[in-house]
């Protein structure tokens, strides 16, 4: 079978719907729900029920936040690996307007826990993965040597570079094979790395070799795939190593949605990348690429963000051929 490994975080997620999102010093009502997330947690859940074996490898609090996580994971049978923490388990404030779109606030509590000798002591899991996949709401250094240690193993590595103002570091980018920013996150990297100042909202609107330009600038030695929300995404291979594809650079267009909530559409791509890439590492990618954007186009039509994924065959009888 398949096996992702995935490094992250777990957030209780507290969301508020409201007509639109709420300006500076305004007060709007709403409605309000809660439920899990964290995109290190969404994203195992994406994986888990795209149909990998998944192990998720985060820290918690021991309280009620930390209890939902165990059960949670055992009710998706994803094999939880966390790590204990006296801070309580993460939280994160999230404000939905009714066109979907969102605005949130991260309290990192537990997830601040995770630690480089707790991702070591996970070894043998990691060893055994396909691909080891992991983001920046958890320590950097810890997510550094999640994916350290896969490369020493033989296993792919894909790396989610949000949130944007996590401050992704060369030693990170350096260990990731596949590289999966949205607009906002890859313009933040090409400044920080690359001294280029791109505006995200131009990014879409570039040309192709443009684009490509800029991505091997950014991941010389990788694939960069631009997430560019309802225009699809960009996909960028280092010429020599086209990952079955037949060409270096290509768009794929964003499945069609009746869009209720976009929070842990990313979430929802990458988790779903993983897995397909850990199902057919003989496959092109531009296969995985088209299963993970159709997958998280259907998270999008159901509110919330870990709640809101659904399974792989929901994604082969809406879209068939996914």
């Amino acid at each position: 079978m398949s096996r992702v490994v995935v490094a992250g975080s777990f957030n209780v997620d507290h969301v508020w719907h409201c007509a639109t999102l709420p300006r500076p010093g305004e007060t709007l009502a709403g409605g309000y729900s809660t439920g899990p997330g964290g995109k290190g947690f969404n994203q195992a859940v994406a994986s888990a029920l795209a149909g990998a074996d998944t192990t998720f490898v985060c820290a918690l609090g021991d309280d009620d936040g930390g209890r939902l996580a165990r059960r949670l994971a055992a009710a998706h049978g994803i094999d939880l690996r966390a790590a204990a923490s006296e801070a309580a388990t993460g939280t994160a404030g999230i404000y939905v307007g009714d066109d979907g779109t969102n605005s949130i606030v991260i309290g990192p509590g537990a997830n601040a826990a995770l630690t480089p000798e707790f991702v070591a002591a996970q070894g043998e899991a990691i060893a055994a993965a396909d691909v080891v996949l992991a983001q920046l709401e958890s320590p950097l250094h810890a997510i550094v040597e999640a994916l350290r240690l896969a490369r020493a193993s033989g296993a792919h590595t894909l790396l989610n570079p949000a949130p944007a103002n996590a401050g992704c570091s060369r030693e990170l980018l350096a260990v990731a094979e596949v590289l999966t920013p949205n607009e906002t996150e890859f313009s933040g990297l090409l400044a920080r790395h690359c001294g280029a100042d791109v505006d995200p909202a131009a990014l879409a609107g570039l040309d192709d070799e443009h684009l490509h330009r800029l991505c091997r600038t950014l991941l010389p030695r990788g694939t960069v795939v631009l997430t560019l929300g309802a225009m699809g995404c960009f996909v960028s291979h280092r010429e020599d190593s086209l990952r079955g594809d037949g060409q270096a650079h290509y768009r794929c267009p964003a499945a069609a949605a009746r869009v209720v909530d976009t929070t842990g559409a990313g979430d929802a791509f990458n988790g779903a990348l993983a897995a397909s890439l850990a199902g057919g590492p003989t496959r092109p990618f531009a296969t995985h690429v088209r299963f993970a954007t159709r997958y998280a186009a259907l998270s999008t039509e159901r509110p919330g963000a870990a709640a809101a994924m659904p399974g792989g065959d929901e994604v082969a009888s809406r879209f068939p051929g996914a």
